[in-house]
């Protein structure tokens, strides 16, 4: 069963189109929603908590509607937001407490459940220390832990490692795989690192202009490409010449050549390919370069990325 469903969802803000007829379906697992900036994203999730009704179409989250049942909703998501929203003057076992009970928890059960989540992110020994002297990173596991504290089926995290340090990053990321794969909770990550994406998402949804670009597990977007990357030590430049002269459809990618194979399965195909292997083969002999690496290159979200935009 998918998690979150829309059709032909639609957010106009009066002469700005914000989501054009989105229909997606994202099933169970770590999702990244992947667009630029103004791509409709933050739309997107508004609509999908209930903070924004859409002005056409229709959203659903694990089969509740989000117009008339967004309070079902809200039981069933946890939402980090990008933008600071922490009290500085509360503890994070206050805070993370109060918004348990904000989630109708009582009193003892709320300051429990908030000990064992912030346990969860690595807080557990600072719990009773005041925000306002917390680090940014600390800062962005207290609003994981927040979004976590009333035990959710879904999380939505808005840019989660935002003004984070790499060492910070990755903590992050760790904690996003771990909530998702161990604990079973279902994660939509929004982000515009599309790196970090690659590494912890299992599906992706690109987005551009409100509208839905591509939908699919992310093995199947960054799987092998029909492109033969040849790494050398020497002279690119000739040595991409030299492919050519041989027939074979070349781009340079700073110190690589970029090798386009041919297409199909049947056996002249194959045949072709290894063909190809034997021609680069030689011409790296016949120019004297060194071949560092040969591999099928593998796509990347940035590709796709910048193929939306072009």
């Amino acid at each position: 069963m998918a998690l979150i469903v829309t059709h032909e969802l639609t957010r106009r803000f009066r002469d700005v189109t914000a989501l054009d007829g989105l229909t997606v379906s994202i099933e169970p697992g770590i999702t990244g929603l992947v667009g630029s900036n103004g791509a409709g994203k933050s739309t997107l999730v508004k609509i999908l908590l209930g903070l924004l009704e859409p002005s056409s179409g229709s959203a659903n989250v694990m089969g509740h509607d989000v117009v008339r049942e967004n309070r079902a909703i809200r039981s069933l998501v946890g939402y980090m937001p990008e933008h600071d929203c922490l009290p500085p003057e509360m503890t994070a076992a206050e805070f993370v407490s109060f918004m348990a009970r904000c989630s109708g928890l009582p009193a003892t059960a709320a300051r429990e459940r908030a000990a064992e989540v912030l346990r969860h992110v690595g807080l557990f020994e600072e719990r009773y220390r005041p925000i306002r002297g917390y680090s940014t990173g600390m800062a962005q596991r207290v609003k994981l832990a927040q979004a976590l504290v009333h035990d959710p089926r879904i999380l939505v995290l808005d840019e989660p490692t935002n003004g984070l340090d790499p060492a910070g990053r990755d903590e992050m990321l760790a904690l996003i795989q771990r909530t998702g794969r161990e604990f079973g909770i279902s994660v939509l990550v929004s982000s515009h690192l599309l790196g970090e994406l690659e590494r912890v998402c299992e599906h992706v949804v690109l987005i551009d202009a409100g509208r839905l670009v591509r939908a699919e597990r992310l093995g199947a977007l960054t799987g092998e490409t029909g492109t033969l990357l040849v790494e050398v030590d020497g002279d690119v430049d000739a040595f991409c010449a030299a492919l050519v002269v041989q027939g074979l459809v070349v781009q340079r990618d700073l110190m690589r050549a970029l090798v386009e194979l041919p297409n199909g399965d049947d056996a002249e195909s194959v045949a072709r390919v290894f063909a190809t292997h034997d021609i680069v083969r030689d011409v790296a002999v016949a120019t004297g370069v060194g071949l560092l690496r040969i591999e099928r290159r593998r796509g990347h979200l940035e590709d796709l990325f910048a193929g939306a935009n072009t």
